[in-house]
């Protein structure tokens, strides 16, 4: 009789751990909005997998556009707490005005440039820019997206400016200068390596590495403009070996290498 009643009463307390456990409030969630450069648009979907993996009670969420154009959205408040630019100067420029946390400027990769064709194209991605049956080139329009500065700066290294300056298609960012040779709406596009090598391209084009010395060197940073325990946590990630060999796979080369 002793021993049945030790083991009821062991059943009884073992459910009533279980539903305390089940009952007991978990962590709240946290979540951060960060704006992202239209070239970590399939990079960042990866890197937030994984720094969910390690750091889950963590959520992002990530709006993609021109880094101009969320420089002049951060500037009229926007509601983001974490800025990745394509360009640090945008940042840089932030921190100078009184925005985001102090010291809070980080680098985080460096962008390059490609001339990327369709796989049906009969175009050279090498040559393309050259030939005369190439009506339509498209780039992230320069007034607001550092890869169309770029984009405009290597075409004039090249000494293609003035040839190639009337068949230019501007996209929003570059991201949709990409779509617009995708789509066909171009027969050529200067556009982020990052995006080239994105799995959903693979084999859906051919692209040509523009030499690194035909335009500005393409610092890319960060900042954090609501300063928090979750946002310290994501750029530490983004900057760890981890978040750097996301980087590194997706055509970016990182600070230091």
């Amino acid at each position: 009789m002793r021993l049945r009643l030790r083991r009821g009463t062991t059943r009884t307390l073992l459910v009533l751990a279980l539903l305390s456990a089940a009952c007991a409030p978990r962590p709240a969630s946290q979540k951060i909005i960060v704006a992202a450069a239209a070239d970590l648009n399939f990079a960042m979907p990866e890197i937030a997998r994984q720094f969910r993996a390690v750091d889950p009670a963590v959520e992002l969420q990530i709006a993609y556009g021109s880094s101009g154009n969320f420089f002049a959205q951060i500037g009229n408040r926007a509601p983001f707490d974490v800025f990745l630019s394509a360009d640090v100067e945008y940042p840089r420029k932030l921190a100078a005005a009184g925005a985001g946390a102090g010291n809070s400027v980080f680098t985080y990769a460096m962008g390059r440039l490609v001339v990327w064709v369709r796989a049906a194209s009969r175009l050279d991605p090498a040559t393309a820019l050259r030939q005369p049956s190439v009506k339509h080139v498209a780039i992230a329009n320069p007034q607001h997206a550092p890869y169309g500065r770029a984009a405009q700066a290597a075409l004039r290294s090249l000494g293609l400016y003035q040839s190639v300056e009337v068949k230019l298609v501007l996209g929003e960012n570059v991201a949709q200068a990409l779509q617009f040779v995708e789509s066909g709406a171009a027969d050529a596009g200067i556009v982020a390596l990052s995006l080239a090598l994105a799995p959903p391209l693979r084999g859906r084009g051919r692209y040509w590495e523009v030499p690194l010395d035909a335009y500005p060197r393409m610092e890319q940073g960060g900042i954090i403009l609501n300063d928090s325990k979750a946002a310290r946590n994501f750029r530490a990630f983004l900057l760890s070996a981890g978040g750097r060999r996301i980087l590194k796979q997706y055509g970016f080369f990182v600070p230091g290498e």
